[in-house]
């Protein structure tokens, strides 16, 4: 019987091991996703307050007094963060012959972006969106009154440029067929020349015979990084709280 007996607690032995390490192995795994999920909530803390500032960036520049566009020199250090949005004046004389037309879909429903070249005294040409056009007016010749000549002011927002194409939709330079407002791509296949790196959004003032129509600019920012911080650190807490379900529910078996 002692042989026995002593069998017995040898097998025991190791499922009691076992059903230790079990417990302590959920609890670290619980703690490192805790940690893992607050430091996720947290780096959506710090993208929030970044968006934030942005935000308020934005908003002082598409309120302040229009300034000059960057220059020839400035244009390797223009980058979105410091310059989209920027409220800009230029005079030049508009090039209606190598207008481009770039699908939209807008308050007024879908149409057209009117991109048209605008050459600056200093040789320099920037693209300017003119403004929206119903599909149905797409045709120059359905707009005469507003395409302009001679020495020409335009106010609006600096813009980057939006190369590729649109979602699933490659811009085809070789049809004419545009779905994003790709400078390089756009002053290529019309043979421009010193184009800057960014067009200019017109604003609403109004153009001869009313097309094309500015001033239809949507300033949007997706914010969600508060809710992703909360989703973050509620996980957090979730994960602690199995963590002590756990530990009560072993003390209620001890």
């Amino acid at each position: 019987m002692a042989a026995g007996h002593k069998a017995h607690g040898d097998v025991a032995a190791p499922g009691a091991a076992r059903a230790r390490r079990f417990p302590l192995a959920f609890a670290g795994g619980m703690l490192l996703l805790a940690a893992v999920f607050v430091l996720l909530g947290t780096w959506q803390v710090q993208r929030l307050f970044w968006k934030l500032d942005l935000i308020a960036r934005v908003e002082a520049r598409i309120h302040a007094a229009p300034v000059a566009p960057p220059p020839r020199p400035t244009w390797p250090d223009i980058s979105a963060p410091t310059h989209e949005y920027l409220r800009v004046t230029a005079e030049g004389t508009f090039d209606n012959a190598r207008e481009v037309l770039v699908q939209a879909v807008t308050e007024r429903g879908a149409g057209f972006w009117v991109m048209t070249p605008f050459r600056q005294a200093d040789g320099t040409t920037i693209l300017v969106n003119r403004g929206f056009v119903p599909p149905d007016r797409r045709d120059p010749a359905s707009r005469s009154e507003g395409e302009v000549t001679g020495p020409s002011r335009v106010t609006g927002l600096l813009r980057m440029s939006e190369p590729g194409g649109a979602f699933l939709r490659s811009n085809d330079p070789a049809g004419d067929r545009w779905y994003s407002r790709d400078v390089s791509a756009i002053a290529a296949a019309t043979g421009l020349s010193g184009t800057a790196p960014y067009f200019i959004d017109a604003d609403a003032s109004p153009n001869p015979g009313g097309l094309p129509t500015g001033g239809l600019t949507i300033v949007r920012f997706r914010n969600s990084h508060l809710v992703y911080a909360l989703t973050w650190y509620a996980m957090a807490a979730m994960s602690v709280g199995a963590l002590l379900a756990l530990r009560r529910h072993a003390r209620r078996k001890d």
